[in-house]
């Protein structure tokens, strides 16, 4: 059990499912739906999911791009405000950032097949073991697919956003 909403993970490091106190502690079809998609994620690691290694090994270089990509956006702009670089060197800083947002956007893209593959694992489980009642699968079928369906989002945001960081460059050749 972690504090905290929205908490819960699998740690693939350390090998254990965290759930957060609300899906810890309670009954219900979203919390059942919630703990069995993060179970989905240890039995990829078990089964050595190769989509689950690739995200695995991009996470730290995902981190990396993350950080250097917020660093390098916020000092392009100060910098650019306060005249201290040309809108040359602006350019470039922007590439760096299209650069390093690409990674964190494939990342985002990894992430897909993962979180869908999690969650039919999930449902396999929760209706093979007879967790869940036939009458309530379709209920934790929408849960499951409500959870991926959130990292859709995220991608198509990621997605936009590089968009625009590019859109951004091409402007300013």
């Amino acid at each position: 059990e972690v504090p905290g909403k929205l908490t819960d993970h699998y740690d693939p490091t350390k090998r254990a499912l965290f759930l957060s106190e609300d899906n810890f502690r309670e009954r219900s079809i979203a919390a059942v739906g919630v703990a069995a998609h993060e179970a989905g994620h240890a039995l990829q690691h078990q089964a050595a999911y190769a989509p689950l290694k690739l995200r695995m090994a991009m996470v730290p270089v995902t981190k990396f791009a993350s950080t250097a990509y917020s660093l390098i956006l916020l000092a392009s702009f100060v910098l650019m405000g306060a005249h201290k670089i040309s809108g040359g060197m602006f350019s470039h800083m922007i590439t760096f950032v299209i650069v390093l947002f690409s990674i964190i956007t494939f990342f985002q893209l990894v992430t897909l097949p993962v979180e869908f593959d999690a969650s039919r694992r999930a449902k396999e489980q929760l209706m093979g073991l007879n967790i869940v009642r036939p009458q309530e699968g379709e209920a934790v079928g929408r849960v499951l697919n409500a959870a991926a369906l959130t990292y859709v989002a995220a991608m198509i945001t990621s997605v936009m956003e590089l968009l625009y960081w590019i859109s951004i460059s091409r402007n300013r050749n």
